[in-house]
């Protein structure tokens, strides 16, 4: 519908590259990095380096952004002459942003019609809904349209991820339904996934790390089912783990049609620390 103006607004767990963003004027939510001293804007005003420099230290935490925050943006999109916006957030089963969100939208919809959209998803499965939605609207789509597109995309989306330590899930408070002592018996590791209530589960439990890197291979070929699919690789400080399993990948017959690399964002770091490699996938 040509009268329709969209915004595209998502938060900074999505780990989007800069150039995207600005390619679908995509307007950013920060989290917030909390220290006993200080604060900081997700991936604004800090990198993943220097949260994992002093991670154990000073054990920082994680706040969702304030409702005055997102009121100054919705109301920004307000002046700008946009009629419609889609908000896309990290899992509501992992952090209040989408129910912030979705509260202050209620209290100006008359100037603004707001959809906000529960990812059931983290970094990079969040970044392929979002970025998906931008092409859409850069198409012409209409709102509605838009997100009925988006919604069933969430339904293929897929995420499976390991840690070399559950210690920073548990501590955060993130650890969901796996099993916070499972990780320290002989060396299991759980190849850990969303569920439907948008909450961390065990998928599977694999001994030893290389092993359950392998098995993340085996996942992505299983759930693929020959299809092509689009595929995101992220680390935690773990570059030639995250690397492994891209050459897995690549080299596992998986009809891949685009694949994506990159490091999780502070936010992220601080909920599962170092040692984090996972893989976010959907088919075409």
């Amino acid at each position: 519908m040509t009268n329709e103006k969209i915004a595209l607004i998502t938060d900074s767990t999505c780990d989007l590259p800069d150039e995207v963003l600005k390619e679908y004027d995509i307007r950013i939510l920060p989290l917030k990095i909390l220290y006993p001293d200080r604060s900081y804007d997700d991936r604004l005003d800090i990198s993943p380096d220097e949260v994992y420099a002093t991670l154990d230290e000073e054990r920082p935490k994680t706040s969702m952004p304030s409702p005055g925050k997102v009121a100054e943006v919705l109301n920004e999109l307000v002046r700008e002459g946009f009629t419609h916006a889609i908000a896309i957030h990290l899992s509501s089963g992992l952090s209040g942003t989408r129910d912030v969100v979705k509260m202050v939208s209620e209290q100006i919809q008359q100037s603004l019609k707001v959809e906000v959209i529960d990812s059931r998803a983290v970094s990079m499965a969040l970044g392929f809904l979002v970025r998906e939605a931008g092409a859409l609207i850069r198409r012409g789509l209409g709102f509605e349209e838009v997100v009925e597109r988006v919604r069933s995309l969430r339904e293929r989306m897929r995420v499976f991820f390991i840690v070399r330590t559950l210690e920073y899930l548990r501590r955060n408070g993130r650890i969901g339904y796996v099993q916070a002592a499972v990780g320290g018996i002989l060396d299991v590791k759980p190849i850990i996934s969303i569920g439907a209530e948008g909450k961390y589960y065990t998928y599977v439990k694999v001994r030893g790390w290389h092993k359950a890197l392998a098995r993340l291979v085996d996942i992505v070929r299983e759930k693929a089912g020959g299809k092509k699919i689009v595929v995101a690789v992220m680390h935690g400080a773990a570059l030639k783990d995250g690397q492994e399993l891209c050459k897995g990948i690549l080299n596992s017959g998986l009809q891949v049609q685009e694949m994506v690399f990159g490091q999780i964002g502070p936010s992220m770091v601080v909920h599962a620390g170092p040692g984090l490699v996972g893989v976010a996938f959907y088919e075409v």
